[in-house]
């Protein structure tokens, strides 16, 4: 069973995560800047990092690579530190989506300005210099309409997104 001097991976035939993987190309990396391994050496071991399956592959990999800073340098971010932000990311897109969804049901029924309303802004254009073409008539305000639905709905989508990734990775009893 190897030893892993970085304290990075999980020791002997335990299982890596793609967070362990991705870190293990990262020392790769990095070896290959500062000139400890060839073109060839990093693409072949960077290959065999992303295909490792356990701690031993891992650290068999970097074994012959000195280790340049302290383990405790380098977090490994874990997916339950990032739980705590999700509800409020899921409030907060909740809230934008709702608020879009209203302007464009509220743009959707405005009937838009009426022709005394036009003519007074174009009055009010004419006496500071600016002449400007008579607002457009009443009517459907598709931009103004369309625009925040479409918001809304990217915003909808982003909630299923966050509510299907965290009922996945909740754990089973």
């Amino acid at each position: 069973m190897e030893h892993d001097p970085r304290g990075f991976f999980p020791p002997g035939d335990l299982r890596v995560s793609d967070a362990e993987r991705d870190l293990a190309v990262s020392e790769l990396s990095r070896a290959f800047q500062v000139g400890r391994l060839t073109t060839e050496e990093f693409q072949q071991r960077s290959e065999q990092a992303f295909a490792a399956r356990t701690g031993n592959e891992l650290t068999t990999l970097l074994a012959d690579l000195p280790v340049e800073r302290d383990p405790a340098d380098i977090a490994v971010v874990n997916d339950d530190e990032l739980a705590p932000a999700r509800p409020r990311v899921v409030v907060g897109a909740t809230i934008a989506a709702a608020c879009f969804g209203l302007i464009a049901v509220a743009n959707a029924l405005s009937p838009g300005p009426t022709l005394q309303q036009r003519e007074l802004t174009q009055q009010i254009f004419r006496e500071h210099g600016v002449n400007i073409p008579l607002p457009p008539a009443s009517g459907f305000n598709w931009p103004g309409t369309i625009t925040p639905a479409v918001i809304a709905l990217l915003f909808v989508v982003l909630i299923i997104v966050l509510r299907t990734t965290r009922a996945k990775r909740a754990p089973r009893p």
